[in-house]
């Protein structure tokens, strides 16, 4: 996603990399009486995903065993939710995430957005077939049995592929959407919200960029401004969202890692999710952005709020302050 900037991860593959060393280490860690937690974090929150998959495989034709049972036989609670999301390829972990945002009574809403809202069409393709494969249920219909009206409407045109290519833009095209994003809304009374879900998930995320630039220039306030005083529920978040990814995506996720600490309790769902799942993509940029919005570092925020193993894990994925 580098249509607005260029993603700096935290977690980035090791120099002199032995899959066999760690697979050993990691077994050494976790034999006999105890486990040695740090051995753990030192080697799998050190280690890029890819890395992690030949571990994994040498682990079981080396020692003959299943690195993610014996990691969850040993390991327990958040922690261990942090481990064995690291050990997932990527487009598995979330799905997993969309999956558990939709089983059992209710939806979670929030995490179906914050997952989808910043994915490519390419990223989307991943995580569709990938559900499927994983569930034996195409991601879109269990979407559409778990959720209704424009916002079912909005993820079905996410996850069906409809955004134009990365590096699409027609500036002429953009000055025409703006207009009609206007007259959909604060240009008549009552507003239409299909022009808004149909703009905001058809067209690339650089011609977006150039659209609410037009937008601002036609209305004289942003199109969040905008949003805000014509949308409501969570039609009106997955299209901020949508909107913020454009902008900034950093600064959605910055904005939600805030959110998850804020107040009493934590969201530790939420924390681990974007840390894991962010930290070979642009975990530096979230941790920058963090520190300018709140005056605090990403890394001294998570030490006040977690303890033990699981904070050592995702200081670890953190990185230095």
């Amino acid at each position: 996603m580098s249509w607005y900037y260029t993603p700096v991860p935290t977690v980035v593959p090791a120099e002199d990399f032995d899959a066999s060393a760690d697979a050993n280490a990691l077994r050494g860690a976790m034999k006999g009486f105890g486990t040695d937690e740090q051995a753990i974090i030192d080697i799998l929150c050190a280690r890029s995903n890819a890395q992690r998959q030949q571990i994994m495989e040498q682990y079981s034709s080396e020692l003959g065993r299943d690195l993610i049972d014996d990691l969850k036989s040993e390991l327990g609670g958040k922690f261990e939710d942090v481990i064995v999301g690291l050990m997932m390829p990527p487009e598995k972990y979330l799905c997993k995430q969309l999956n558990k945002a939709m089983k059992g009574m209710g939806t979670d809403e929030d995490t179906l957005i914050e997952v989808l809202a910043p994915q490519t069409n390419e990223e989307v393709k991943k995580i569709v077939d990938c559900y499927e494969e994983m569930y034996g249920r195409p991601l879109a219909e269990h979407l559409c049995s778990e959720t209704d009206g424009s916002f079912r409407r909005l993820l079905t045109m996410i996850i069906v592929g409809a955004r134009d290519a990365q590096g699409t833009v027609d500036a002429d095209l953009a000055v025409e959407q703006a207009k009609q994003l206007y007259d959909a809304g604060e240009g008549k009374f009552g507003t239409d919200e299909e022009v808004f879900y149909k703009i905001l998930a058809h067209a690339s995320f650089d011609q977006l960029e150039i659209v609410f630039e037009e937008y601002k220039k036609l209305s004289g306030q942003t199109i969040e401004q905008a949003m805000k005083s014509e949308l409501s529920g969570e039609l009106y978040e997955a299209l901020s969202a949508i909107v913020e990814c454009v902008q900034m995506a950093p600064h959605f996720f910055a904005k939600r890692l805030h959110k998850a600490m804020d107040g009493a309790g934590t969201d530790d769902e939420k924390l681990i999710r974007i840390i894991v799942s962010r930290s070979e993509i642009d975990l530096q940029n979230v941790k920058d952005e963090f520190e300018q919005m709140y005056n605090k570092t990403l890394l001294s925020a998570v030490r006040n709020e977690c303890s033990g193993d699981y904070k050592r894990a995702l200081c670890a994925l953190i990185g230095g302050a």
